[in-house]
């Protein structure tokens, strides 16, 4: 159960891995780095900042999740901290690499 002082902004995920997807956008390995695991529900449609290690920012929205690692389930994410998204950046700050840091919007 979350604390009450765990809001859904103080959640941190790093880019393990980063690549374009086959028609639009860019699929996204993340790892969740602090806070407790959000639902995957909550994720989809959500809006999302990355800050690259040399300080450069791009917001994205998360459109859907990849299924080649088999269907992301929210006892998945929780067990094992990683989940991959689709991901359309929303604007000219990326595109997202690896080690980047990605919260909330």
């Amino acid at each position: 159960m979350a604390s009450p002082t765990t809001t859904a902004s103080d959640v941190v995920f790093r880019v393990l891995d980063a690549m374009d997807a086959p028609h639009s956008g860019r699929i996204l390995r993340l790892r969740l780095q602090s806070g407790e695991a959000p639902s995957i529900g909550t994720l989809k449609g959500s809006e999302m900042v990355a800050t690259s290690p040399d300080g450069r920012r791009c917001r994205f929205r998360v459109v859907g999740f990849a299924l080649f690692g088999g269907k992301p389930t929210n006892d998945r994410f929780t067990r094992t901290g990683r989940v991959d998204v689709h991901v359309v950046e929303l604007d000219d700050g990326g595109p997202v690499g690896l080690r980047w840091e990605v919260t909330r919007a």
